[in-house]
């Protein structure tokens, strides 16, 4: 019960247990209603709001989107190697592993937990296991692991999440830090040393630290090359730019390290948020603490099939509605952002939540333009349309990796991935108002 209530408990405005509070849900019908009114007595008013509305705010969001890259230009050709820092005091350092119906990579997970540069007794590695589960519990008592290493088996109980398991390892974690992976993932040896060398050198404001995210194509199709490419703009030019200018980061589901006490301050993982890593970097702002960013990488396998691309997409952009809705209420006892912050998180989540939104409509817009003479974009949507591809572009160009005819394809094939965005908002719609807390799980082989 704690590892699911225990936020909710002890700051129910900051759960997503609910997915609009009583104000929202007000407001959002007073909107509605409004909206309808001005639509019945003034046709063209929305319109014309929408018009005054919207390019400023893509104008907003696509300069905010530019800064950043060039912040993280700057990092990229002016920050040392993390290799080349001293060795520190290497601390009890606890391992949370939330495993699903993931027997077949538990193996690949063995090896990668051995292959960890980090004294053995000082490795305090949780594996994190539903009690239905009896094939991965068996996979993973066949495998050798860390002496540290313990299987705890998650009793049955609601909702059946990742944060409720982590929530429940979290509870029986020893070490200073704690560190989360996914079951594929492939840490460097080194991410352990490089997370304590950023804390010693930080103050405790400092409450987490993100490791690069790098997907590896196994079949290297089309899919999960571009989101391999998504993820290198993400965590190697964007987050380090935001983790730089010590503005709220939305983190990623696995690699993030934390001061186990700031985190057990914050409240642990959201139980009923479906993207507990983003809702709890946001939330770790809201109370004062910073987010760094660290350049050991860890290795994931993208989804290579287009089913499971949606499902993940889909419940990533639910778990991001969550997190907003939750960022968006306003109660005495919430500590709220700072302005700059605040519009920061609006350019970046609350940018990601409309974009795909927008992405398949405009595409379709577009192609409607350039196949019927009497159709035009206009002045703006011209302007749009190419400031949206050169940012597009310059984001991959920048993304660290290696360039080749494949990549360069890829990059002039960006504008074909964008729509498919819109195609899992449809479902996460759905989603939200029907199974909020469902969660789709990601099958890993």
């Amino acid at each position: 019960m704690e590892a699911a209530h225990r936020l909710e408990r002890q700051a129910p405005g900051l759960s997503a247990r609910r997915t609009l509070s009583p104000d929202q849900r007000r407001f959002a019908l007073s909107l509605l209603k409004s909206l309808g009114v001005m639509t019945l007595l003034m046709p063209d008013l929305p319109g014309l709001v929408a018009m005054l509305i919207l390019p400023p705010l893509f104008l907003a969001i696509i300069l905010f989107r530019l800064f950043l890259l060039a912040v993280a230009f700057r990092l990229s050709r002016e920050d040392p190697s993390e290799n080349n820092a001293a060795t520190p005091l290497l601390p009890v350092y606890s391992i949370l592993i939330a495993l699903k119906d993931e027997a077949a990579v538990v193996p690949q997970l063995s090896k990668a937990m051995a292959a960890l540069d980090y004294p053995q007794d000082r490795i305090d590695l949780k594996l994190l296991v539903e009690e239905a589960d009896e094939l991965t519990q068996m996979a993973i008592r066949a495998e050798s692991w860390p002496n540290g290493a313990e299987l705890v088996v998650i009793p049955a109980g609601q909702p059946q999440t990742k944060p409720r398991a982590l929530n429940y390892g979290l509870a029986r974690a020893r070490g200073t830090y704690v560190v989360v992976y996914d079951a594929e993932d492939r840490p460097h040896p080194a991410q352990l040393k490089a997370a304590v060398r950023a804390f010693n050198t930080h103050g405790n404001e400092l409450a987490c630290v993100q490791a690069p995210l790098v997907g590896t194509p196994a079949k290297g199709n089309w899919l999960a090359r571009q989101w391999a490419l998504e993820y290198a703009i993400q965590f190697s030019l964007l987050v380090p730019a935001l983790a730089w200018l010590r503005l709220p980061v939305a983190l990623g589901g696995t690699s993030n390290h934390f001061r186990r006490n700031s985190l057990v301050a914050a409240g642990g993982w959201d139980a009923w948020n479906v993207t507990e890593d983003a809702d709890l970097g946001l939330r770790l702002a809201r109370l004062g603490y910073l987010v760094g960013a660290i350049q050991s990488p860890t290795l994931e396998a993208p989804p290579e099939q287009g089913r499971v691309w949606r499902a993940q997409r889909s419940r990533w952009l639910k778990g991001y509605m969550q997190t907003w809705f939750v960022l968006m209420r306003r109660d005495s006892e919430i500590p709220g952002l700072k302005p700059a912050a605040f519009v920061s998180v609006q350019m970046t989540l609350g940018a990601a939540i409309l974009s795909a939104m927008v992405h398949g409509p405009w595409a379709l817009w577009c192609l409607t333009c350039l196949c019927l003479p009497g159709v035009s974009l206009g002045a703006f949507g011209f302007s749009a349309l190419l400031l949206s591809l050169f940012t597009g572009v310059l984001s991959a160009s920048l993304a660290p990796g290696r360039w080749n005819w494949q990549r360069a394809g890829d990059i002039l094939t960006l504008p074909l991935y964008w729509p498919l965005q819109t195609l899992a908002m449809v479902r996460a719609l759905w989603s939200l108002a029907r199974t909020p807390h469902y969660w789709a799980k990601t099958p890993h082989i």
